[in-house]
């Protein structure tokens, strides 16, 4: 069985992979002081929506450490 990832998967870990994975950390952190921003000033249907955008932003972050340490890269 062929266990090669696609083009297009490789595309989108060679592009990740450039990224610091601190970045996606520090884009967690802002969504939630963005959230709480946006809560204290009384918009809370936008504070939530913003708010929810830290578990993506964490889990971007995981994927990048793995691409880096699992990745295509090890197989190139």
């Amino acid at each position: 069985m062929n266990n090669q990832e696609g083009k297009v998967t490789k595309a989108i870990e060679n592009q990740t992979s450039k990224i610091p994975s601190d970045m996606f950390l520090w884009a967690s952190l802002a969504s939630m002081g963005v959230s709480l921003t946006l809560k204290c000033l009384h918009k809370k249907h936008t504070a939530l929506f913003v708010g929810q955008w830290a578990a993506p932003f964490l889990l971007l972050g995981i994927y990048n450490k793995i691409v880096k340490t699992q990745g295509n890269d090890r197989q190139s």
